[in-house]
């Protein structure tokens, strides 16, 4: 089934508006203005309200990702934001500016995140073992601590974990395993032990580098870790998660390798795009997913 997702109402965060290659957010107290590459369309708000960012972003010439944040007086570089969700779900997060225009999450997962929160807690086992892999600064890691599991959340970057178990501090959370290791690694040792999880969320680059220099390029190697999950998961009782932001990786990618990889999951998975809605009603598109659960 093709699927459209989008973050239900947060009184925390607001896609304001996008056009002319970028997009204008608010954070808690304080509205952001960044590049966004998708947004190809004429901005819906006036000038002036983009005027009111308190945080501009600006690439380098010659650069993607890297920039520099122009910030006004009296704004922090970082803050903390709160997320609450009717079935439960309470989680915090500590935003900053980083020099990749990145501010510490990406709050179009929210439905992904309750799918992890709703699906861990229907589990069989007392205690659902989950592993997040590429795991950045951790929402998907709490939602399913929160939830009553025993998590490992795995990034390559040492920082990242360190941002991450802020958030879960701030959460007034425990527990979570931290790993800093090479993802592709890590799933073929588990594998070869004959680990198993009862969940599995896996959120890769386009392209990345493990600790030690390992390279990761999606088109080369998320078909062999399609594969290697699979391996991981309980057979009777799991619930899987893939989330893809690439450019020009459309869903009809991820739907051939799941079918291939995952057939007896054919009627149970939902595949499709993720995307923001902004005061104009346009929407965002913001990645491809696929997610399924016994």
């Amino acid at each position: 089934m093709y699927t459209f997702l989008t973050t239900s109402p947060w009184l925390d965060y607001e896609l304001l508006d996008a056009g002319n290659f970028e997009k204008l957010e608010r954070f808690g107290q304080h509205i952001l203005a960044r590049p966004e590459p998708q947004a190809i369309w004429d901005p819906h708000l006036p000038a002036s309200e983009w005027q009111r960012a308190h945080a501009t972003f600006t690439r380098e010439k010659g650069s993607q990702e890297r920039g520099q944040w122009k910030i006004k007086p009296g704004t922090p570089e970082q803050w903390v934001i709160g997320y609450e969700r009717p079935d439960g779900l309470k989680l915090r997060f500590r935003l900053g500016m980083s020099s990749f225009k990145h501010v510490g999450l990406f709050p179009e997962q929210d439905p992904n995140w309750q799918f992890i929160y709703q699906q861990t807690r229907k589990r069989k086992a007392a205690v659902p073992r989950v592993l997040n892999l590429f795991a950045y600064t951790g929402a998907a890691t709490l939602a399913a601590r929160a939830a009553g599991a025993d998590v490992t959340h795995l990034d390559s970057v040492k920082q990242v974990n360190f941002w991450a178990r802020d958030n879960m501090e701030a959460s007034n959370l425990d527990g979570v395993r931290w790993l800093v290791e090479d993802a592709m690694k890590y799933v073929r040792r588990e594998v070869k032990r004959g680990s198993k999880y009862q969940g599995l969320i896996l959120d890769p680059p386009a392209y990345g580098r493990g600790p030690n220099g390992e390279k990761w390029q999606l088109e080369d190697e998320l078909n062999e870790m399609l594969k290697l999950c699979k391996e991981l998961l309980d057979p009777t009782d799991h619930f899987f998660l893939v989330n893809l932001y690439s450019l020009g990786f459309s869903a009809l990618i991820l739907d051939n390798l799941v079918s291939e990889i995952f057939p007896t999951m054919r009627e149970k998975r939902e595949i499709g795009e993720i995307y923001l809605h902004d005061a104009g009603a346009r929407k965002l598109p913001l990645g491809t997913f696929c997610r399924f659960a016994t």
